[in-house]
């Protein structure tokens, strides 16, 4: 590479940039936590900016690398779910947990139903992709949820409106997945004509739900096990956070193997990993290691986000696309949010909280791809510039406004803000 008639090495320019990158998304939390602003939007202008160099010659768009979009969304999103769940203080239980399952058992499938019909109404997709793309921007996303979620193990600031949006974060990227593989096995029926209904219910539905909570019980058992109560040297003596990867690596490939959801299985490892020894300080230390890789690995799909937008992947918008995106954002999981918190036990400010910050990101991608790279579907290039659209005002949205929301929230209920 010749700059100036200057000679330098692009890798020594990679290895530049990414350093100061990794620096700027350790530093920037502490530096944006009193700020309106969000390290997505950060890493999304950044991701802008470097993709306005013309001799880059690189096309950042997800649907350009279907299948190395899959493979690092997936990455992300499990490794967030481990730390999801390594962080929730409060143990499982049905009735401790009453606000998850409102948000998952009702939030959920109306918002999909909501947006299927968004999709067939007013965008003009087939039924089939229409509940492909539902089902992708249904879920609460993991990974740009940071700032809504709650803090580290044993650190307190566990109040309902982040345990809510953590513990849906967690559970919901599973319950999602049934109603992708519906979309996927109806867009394939329409081309061969075969049976699905059966197939979709024993497969889809209760093995892959069911054995996915099993697989993901019994690793976390194991290595909780291993890691508190191995007789001799456990594996928390090591001091190595890096456990937890392990056992997020373990979750999900045996997960795989037994053909089901993995994101179940890995949430569910974390949960029951964390409940082999609560009040362990390994448990800090296992949480961090899995903030800190889902931080830089989100950082490379920002930048590869703002890059592409930068190229033109939202060209081409319509009104009636912006005014489904208001629909799916403004008024459908606010909504129906609320709904779902009729007769619950909590204040109307965080209802109404909670309704609102349901952020959609990473696993919105991950969800859009696998559906594609498995079915057979209709307007993929709208599917990809509506999902993205919904993204993008997602992140630009609720990054504006989660941080004095938030502390505005602290305020009104007495806790300190900072």
């Amino acid at each position: 590479m010749i700059i100036n008639g200057w000679e330098v090495d692009p890798y020594a320019v990679a290895l530049t940039g990414a350093g100061l990158l990794i620096a700027l998304v350790a530093w920037l939390p502490l530096a944006l936590r009193r700020l309106p602003l969000s390290l997505p939007i950060v890493c999304l202008t950044i991701g802008g900016l470097i993709f306005t160099v013309p001799s880059f010659g690189l096309d950042p768009s997800p649907s350009a690398h279907p299948y190395a979009t899959e493979r690092l969304t997936e990455f992300v999103v499990i490794v967030a779910l481990m730390g999801a769940g390594l962080k929730i203080d409060r143990r499982f239980s049905f009735t401790g947990w009453g606000v998850t399952w409102r948000l998952l058992l009702i939030t959920m499938p109306l918002s999909i139903l909501a947006i299927l019909f968004v999709g067939t109404s007013i965008l003009g997709l087939d039924i089939v992709a229409a509940l492909l793309l539902a089902a992708s921007l249904a879920p609460t996303d993991p990974v740009l949820a940071a700032d809504i979620q709650v803090r580290g193990p044993q650190e307190g600031g566990e109040d309902t409106v982040r345990f809510a949006l953590t513990s849906e974060a967690g559970l919901n990227d599973g319950f999602a997945f049934p109603f992708v593989h519906l979309a996927i096995v109806l867009s394939l029926a329409a081309t061969t004509g075969g049976p699905w209904f059966n197939q979709w219910l024993t497969l889809h539905v209760f093995w892959e739900v069911f054995a996915g909570i099993g697989s993901g019980w019994l690793v976390g058992r194991i290595f909780g096990w291993a890691t508190f109560k191995m007789p001799g040297d456990t594996l928390a003596k090591t001091g190595d956070g890096l456990i937890a990867i392990a056992a997020t690596f373990v979750s999900y490939g045996v997960s795989e193997i037994l053909h089901c959801y993995g994101f179940f299985a890995v949430f569910v490892t974390a949960l029951t990993l964390r409940n082999s020894h609560r009040n362990h300080d390994f448990q800090r230390d296992m949480h961090d290691i899995t903030e800190q890789i889902e931080r830089i690995a989100m950082m490379l799909l920002l930048l590869a986000f703002g890059g592409a937008i930068t190229s033109g992947l939202l060209s081409g918008i319509e009104w009636a696309d912006i005014a489904a995106v208001v629909l799916i954002l403004l008024v459908v999981r606010p909504l129906i949010g609320l709904l779902a918190f009729i007769g619950a036990q909590a204040s109307l400010s965080e209802k109404l909280t909670i309704a609102f910050f349901g952020i959609r990101g990473v696993g919105s991608f991950y969800y859009l791809t696998y559906g594609i790279n498995h079915g057979n579907f209709q307007d993929e290039g709208k599917l990809w510039l509506i999902l993205s659209l919904v993204v993008l005002v997602s992140i630009l949205m609720h990054g504006l406004t989660v941080t004095p929301a938030m502390r505005w929230l602290d305020r009104r209920q007495g806790r300190d803000v900072d």
